[in-house]
């Protein structure tokens, strides 16, 4: 009877904390509080085991991951010593083609993983960084990267064979072959017959030369100034090299981000990244031949009019992808300007490409799976995914050409699809069963009827056994943090927990599964939007508009936010008589091509709308008072608050920008020239979306919060504003810096500092 005793105590004990009021140095702590998510999920290779990284609650914060591992039927949880996780299986790596052997980069030096024997066996121990490594189609070989050239390591013997000569620019001395003017060939044809000792030498070196490409035909092939190496690939068969170069501008740019806290007492600086519009990396793919060296660029075939001549196009080729048998390749293609994507398939000996597919958005290619791309079985067709309909389904194409096949379709997204190891069928991840909502689902590699794996709400990603028998589950739900399940990979099957990553205080208190509302827009859109609403609440009170930040994110659904501090500190305002809602703006990920394209050539605008919308629905439908309103957000989410504080008067009475982007003309080119093009080309698009020209209309309570160390949204970003504000005499705003935070806050006590602030400015501001 003692059992029951003691669980009756410990859970009056917990009676307490449950009532106490939450604080936020409290809810700061983060994973001390909530837990660690388990990651980095694999099997060993008979399948009875799941090894992945873990992290108890009480570790310190700076403690490095642990290593456990569960049986297959979920008994025998343990945690690995350093000696037994240096011999478990790697994250990721390439496999042989019988999956037996998986070959990794770790610590700049080659391993490789046996799966039958559950082992790593270290292949290189040198000073150069060795990288992307490969095996070879019979598994007997393995290729790498070192200083700039590809190499492959026999298994058997260990020889060690170099397949490329790539040289940098100016490597090597002058060649006195090399022909030079009609004058200079001339003044060297009468030294050599002129001077014995000219004529001895030179004939030597003609006769070295012909015994070297006897004995090694390959030709060295020197870089042009600029480029360098960024990738190379060896091919089932072997005969050639896939070279991925970047070429650089002589006018390249990029900034620096400084660091006041050092270890060295010495401000130091950081390398960063280039502006919007500056002058791109271009990316280049050549086709090497191992025998001679030779080599050809890939040529899209694609051009565009530059004035009144024809040129080729800006592509970047990238995720080539060799057909089981070595004898096909097929590889993606993306724009410069991101309007336009393709599926090629290639020819290695002419380095042409074909056409297979092609996609075209006035606006911006992009969705969830624009990079995958593989071979169903027999060789003769590709499978990608692709936003054709204006969701992002999986679709296959013949080799040979032709239409492509639409595999799935509807209003939701795949989104990951990996082949079975039979290649029968799909293993997918879609949102078909709620856009909220991320579950594993099965489908014939023909298509047809797909069967749902997963049966619990929440979000569901899996890992499959070897044998594909079992599914190891990462699932979280909404009040819910990330937990590792095991479950049979079949339709109803039941999750087994593993692990169990909150602290026990954490899982104390009753955390609201907060409900997710349409919020109608003024063009008759409905937004989602989670909605937190004081159990005691009283018309007339204040209410507060959660901004998620990344533009292309999702934060309305049923699975664990990566937001969870801040969900944390949504109840605490609902504690003090404050209505939360958290919408998933125009731009949002989760709802398709048209909502994620929404704010082409206008960021600040309909998504900017859908928050005012919020605003004015949390004052007709709840109650809320208007005068009594403010909002929050991060990054993008602290871009819309100074668009909202400087464009849209009375409606926000307070605002907490966190490290906003306040210039889009300042943040970095892949994202941005997606969105608004150019600053150079379209600089309404910029002007008009960018914080900074709008400041002037500055209303309301603002504060402004920025790690100096930022190497995303730089720090600069919030001083210009802070100038800009001064400039026009505005006194209504604060701003608080962290000296040693970078965009993603580390530090318990900068969380805790930046939130007590956005507390205090909503107490301050927003109560009557």
């Amino acid at each position: 009877m003692w059992k029951p005793v003691i669980s009756l105590l410990l859970c009056a004990s917990l009676l307490p904390a449950q009532q106490a009021p939450l604080t936020v140095d409290w809810i700061m702590r983060g994973p001390a509080l909530f837990g660690h998510a388990p990651r980095s999920v694999r099997w060993s290779g008979d399948g009875q085991r799941v090894y992945f990284e873990w992290k108890q609650a009480s570790e310190p914060l700076d403690k490095d991951f642990s290593t456990w591992v569960v049986q297959r039927d979920g008994s025998g949880l343990k945690q690995l010593t350093d000696d037994e996780a240096r011999q478990t299986p790697p994250v990721s790596g390439h496999e042989s083609q019988d999956r037996r052997l998986v070959v990794f980069a770790e610590r700049g030096d080659i391993f490789l993983y046996d799966r039958a024997a559950d082992c790593r066996r270290r292949l290189t121990r040198t000073g150069d960084a060795e990288s992307n490594p490969r095996l070879s189609q019979d598994g007997k070989r393995v290729s790498f990267t070192r200083a700039g050239n590809l190499y492959a390591l026999s298994l058997a013997d260990g020889m060690l064979e170099q397949l490329t000569d790539i040289r940098p620019a100016g490597a090597g001395p002058a060649d006195p072959a090399k022909k030079g003017t009609d004058s200079q060939e001339t003044a060297k044809k009468e030294e050599r017959a002129l001077l014995d000792v000219i004529e001895r030498r030179a004939k030597k070196r003609e006769d070295d030369e012909a015994k070297r490409k006897q004995e090694q035909p390959r030709k060295p092939w020197t870089l042009a100034a600029r480029q360098t190496v960024f990738s190379l690939t060896l091919p089932p068969g072997e005969s050639y090299v896939l070279a991925a170069i970047g070429e650089s501008t002589p006018d390249a740019k990029n900034t620096i981000v400084p660091s006041f806290v050092s270890e060295s007492a010495y401000t130091e600086s950081l390398p960063s990244r280039s502006k919007a519009g500056d002058t791109q990396a271009r990316p280049r793919l050549a086709v090497v031949n191992t025998a001679t060296g030779e080599y050809k660029w890939m040529d899209h075939g694609q051009k565009e009019k530059q004035g009144d001549k024809e040129v080729d196009r800006a592509i970047s080729l990238a995720n080539p992808q060799w057909s089981a048998d070595g004898a096909r390749l097929a590889l993606l293609g993306r724009s410069a300007d991101n309007k336009d994507r393709w599926v090629f398939a290639a020819d290695p000996a002419t380095g042409k490409l074909r056409v297979l597919f092609h996609l075209h958005d006035d606006a911006w290619v992009d969705g969830p799976g624009s990079r995958a791309l593989g071979w169903l079985g027999g060789n003769q067709t590709v499978w990608f995914q692709a936003e054709r309909d204006g969701w992002s389904h999986l679709y296959t194409v013949s080799w040979d050409g032709g239409e492509p096949n639409q595999m799935t379709s509807g209003q939701w997204e795949v989104e990951t699809a990996e082949l079975s190891r039979d290649k029968m069928l799909f293993w997918l991840t879609t949102s078909e069963e709620s856009l909220h909502e991320r579950h594993l689902y099965s489908m014939p590699a023909t298509g047809g009827p797909r069967s749902r794996l997963t049966r619990q709400p929440g979000n569901n990603d899996a890992t499959l056994s070897p044998d594909e028998h079992v599914a190891a589950i990462v699932h979280s739900y909404a009040n819910r943090p990330p937990e590792l399940y095991l479950m049979d990979a079949r339709a109803g099957a039941e999750m087994r927990r593993v692990t169990t990553s909150p602290a026990a205080e954490f899982s104390a208190r009753a955390w609201l599964d907060a409900p997710i509302v349409q919020i109608p827009a003024r063009d008759g859109a409905k937004v989602p939007a989670r909605l937190y609403k004081p159990q005691n609440w009283k018309p007339g009170g204040p209410a507060v508009i959660f901004v998620h930040g990344a533009g292309y994110l999702q934060n309305v659904h049923r699975w664990w936010s990566s937001y969870s501090r801040e969900y944390l500190f949504h109840h605490l305002l609902m504690e003090r008589g404050y209505t939360v809602i958290d919408i998933d703006y125009r731009g949002s990920a989760g709802y398709g091509r048209d909502w994620r394209t929404g704010i082409y050539r206008f960021m600040g605008g309909k998504d900017l709308d859908d928050q005012v919308d919020a605003a004015r629905w949390l004052v007709s439908q709840h109650g809320v008072d208007a005068r009594r309103i403010g909002l929050y957000g991060g990054s993008y989410g602290g871009f819309i608050t100074l668009m909202a504080m400087f464009t849209q008067p009375g409606v926000f009475a307070a605002g907490a920008a966190l490290r906003p982007v306040t210039d889009w003309a300042h943040y970095n080119h892949g994202y941005t020239s997606a969105i608004l093009n150019q600053p150079q080309k379209d600089q309404e698009a910029y002007k008009r979306s960018s914080p900074i020209y709008h400041a002037s209309g500055l209303q309301g309570a603002l504060l402004i919060c920025h790690g100096m160390v930022d190497v995303n949204v730089h720090f600069q970003d919030s001083v210009r504003l802070v100038q800009k504000l001064i400039e026009l005499k505005k006194e209504n705003f604060e701003l608080a810096v962290y000296p040693v935070e970078d965009h993603g806050f580390v530090q318990p006590s900068s969380w805790a500092d930046e939130y007590k602030r956005i507390l205090r400015l909503f107490e301050t501001n927003l109560r009557q």
